[in-house]
């Protein structure tokens, strides 16, 4: 009997893919290691289990006739916080790279082992399940902040001076994870998850570089940073408290 994986049990995936043989085949391997798992063959199906169903994670294929995987990952991140591994075929790079910048957690070149992917899984819960609860920032239009304001929509921050100050992708998504947790201290890896996935190059510096340009947007004081502080050995933590407005 196949051992099942410690944590699995209760966590249900969506497999969308629309070759059929895929679909099987991850679905049956995914169970068999404890996991429940729902299938859709394209995006319209996809939708209808997302209403339907309590998911933890997606497992989504690029490439498929009607609405293709980008936009189904587009729909996922403005409506819900559910984890993304992208199916990719090996020339489409461009894709893949578009698919993370969307903010998809990881990608997995077809043809590849399931074995392969189940680790991707197992790595992906655990990073998720590894933050604390959020407390609904996004929800919010406007966000006031140590003495500042994030206007959502517009991506841009408002500083004291009133001049406004634009955010580039990855500085919004930093801030917002910070928004979502203040005063939590956060890892680099659940960072790395919440603003760009593990994708091939993402490492830990890259984050503290990150971090560094958001505070030159931020801070009173980037050399002496007041609102992101280094817990050295530990991560990072957001010390002011946001306000929705």
């Amino acid at each position: 009997m196949t051992a099942v994986e410690p944590g699995a049990e209760g966590s249900h995936i969506l497999v969308v893919d629309d070759h059929r043989e895929i679909r099987e085949l991850l679905s049956e391997y995914l169970e068999r290691q404890g996991y429940r798992v729902s299938v859709a063959a394209d995006g319209e199906a996809a939708r209808r289990v997302l209403r339907e169903a309590a998911l933890d994670l997606v497992v989504l294929d690029i490439m498929m006739p009607g609405e293709d995987g980008l936009s189904l990952c587009r729909h996922l991140r403005a409506t819900t916080e559910l984890p993304v591994i992208f199916l990719t075929a090996v020339a489409e790079d461009t894709d893949r790279v578009i698919g993370l910048e969307l903010g998809a957690d990881d990608y997995l070149t077809k043809p590849f082992n399931p074995r392969e992917l189940l680790a991707r899984v197992k790595a992906v819960l655990r990073r998720t399940n590894s933050l604390p609860p959020q407390r609904s920032a996004g929800d919010a239009e406007r966000i006031a902040f140590g003495g500042r304001v994030l206007d959502v929509a517009q991506r841009e921050v408002v500083g004291p001076d009133g001049v406004a100050l634009p955010l580039s992708t990855g500085e919004f998504n930093l801030l917002m994870a910070f928004l979502d947790h203040p005063r939590v201290v956060l890892s680099r890896d659940q960072l790395l998850d919440r603003t760009r996935g593990r994708e091939a190059g993402a490492y830990d510096r890259s984050i503290d570089n990150q971090v560094s340009r958001l505070r030159r947007k931020i801070e009173a004081d980037p050399a002496h940073p007041g609102l992101i502080k280094t817990i050295w050995g530990a991560g990072y933590q957001f010390t002011a408290d946001p306000e929705r407005l």
